[in-house]
Order: structure tokens, then sequence, then C-alpha cells
């Protein structure tokens, strides 16, 4: 009963009130060095993406060549600036996201969303693996039109390699980040702030999932993001 409670999305009148305070982290990646908090480097632009646990999908972006850093917080929501007790309750809204500030010199939203549409299952909705709930929901939050547009051609594209390889229909929410909940990136509490570097050895369901996104097919050249191994 109660995993099916956490699969149903609240409505903003529904969810936890929160706080004003915003959760103290510490400003400088553990991995890359650079700052987690605005401002960024001019030049560099912001995507928020989601795929279940932020542990293992912060990983992979921090080590993406042209990804300046990253953060893992709440996105999606209402709760302003929830806990992770709070977040785990289904009761805020938010999922747990990754924020990802990137190089578009270096690094193309196509490229990204390889490493985002290959590491996860996004056919599952509000779930990935044993996590279950709206808050492992499988979302991608742009921060202007032009990523958003990127973001749904390849979802189709990506949506085609699976009908054909016989997988289910993508559940992935996909949205310009002032329209998804609230709008706001919440940074999560310093310890999950690159948590897989502070603890190796720790949970981690990511990984190639079903099939490969293809950047030769789609005027990429012979570029390749380059993925951690799982």
């Amino acid at each position: 009963m109660f995993s099916r409670e956490k699969t149903r999305m609240i409505t903003p009148d529904e969810a936890l009130p929160g706080r004003d305070t915003p959760l103290q982290v510490n400003p400088e990646h553990v991995v890359l060095g650079t700052p987690i908090v605005p401002p960024f480097p001019d030049g560099t632009e912001q995507i928020v993406v989601a795929m279940g646990c932020f542990w293992g999908a912060e990983r992979i972006f921090w080590q993406l060549p042209g990804v300046y850093t990253t953060a893992a917080g709440y996105m999606g929501g209402w709760t302003k600036h929830p806990t992770y007790e709070e977040t785990c309750t289904a009761r805020t809204g938010h999922t747990e996201s990754v924020l990802v500030v990137y190089d578009p010199a270096q690094i193309t939203v196509d490229q990204l969303m390889k490493a985002f549409w290959e590491n996860h299952d996004p056919t599952t909705a509000n779930r990935q693996g044993n996590d279950i709930g709206t808050q492992y929901r499988s979302a991608v939050f742009t921060s202007t039109q032009e990523q958003l547009d990127a973001v749904l051609a390849s979802r189709d594209r990506y949506q085609a390699a699976l009908t054909a390889a016989g997988y289910g229909e993508i559940t992935t929410q996909i949205a310009l980040a002032d329209e998804a909940g609230d709008g706001v990136f919440y940074y999560a509490e310093d310890y999950h702030q690159g948590y897989l570097h502070k603890n190796p050895r720790g949970y981690c369901n990511h990984g190639f999932c079903q099939v490969g996104y293809d950047l030769e097919a789609h005027g990429q050249g012979t570029a390749r993001a380059i993925l951690p191994d799982a």
C-alpha cells in the first residue's frame, strides 16, 4: 500500500511546507574543484537530469568531458528547501536530481542525453529498480527552449531505438525548469554531494541499461561522451 501511495504524484496543496533556509553545502565540487553554486562562468549552460538515485547519476555526469560542475539536489516539486527525509516520503513532489553545468563548446546536449538515456531505464514510471516512488522518476528540466527542443528530439530518437528492440514507452518528464513544480533546484544535504567519491563502495544502480544511443546517426560525427565504468 505504501509503495503504491508513493507512486502517486501529489498536488501542490498536499506538499510539505519546507523551510526558508537553504540546506548548507560545501560550495566546492569534491572531485572537480569547481563551484557547485552560482555564479558559473560566462558561456556555460545548465540542465537538470533525474534518473533515480542521484548518487550514481551525479558520478556519471561529473566524468563527462566538457562538464564544468555537478550537484545533487531536488527539483520538480513544491516544498521549499526539502530534506532528504522529506523527499523520500513522496510528499514534496521533487525527484532526486543532478544539476549539470557544462560548456556547450565542448559537449552537446545530445552527448549529455546519450549518458542520460543509456544509463537508466526511462520506461519505468516512478521507479528505478527497487527504488520506488515519485522521487525516483526520470526527468529532464531544461533552462532554455533550445535545450528543450534538443531533449525532446533525443527522446523521440531513443524511443525509436527502444521500440525496435522490443522495449516499452519512455515515461520521462521533460519540461522547462520554470514549468516544473516551483521551478527551483534545491541543493541536497552536503553528504549527498559527490557521494560516490566520498563513499566509493556506496549504493549505485546505474549503468548501461537497454540499447545504445547512436550519436553518429544524428550528425555528431564520431564524438563520444566518455562514460565511467558502472
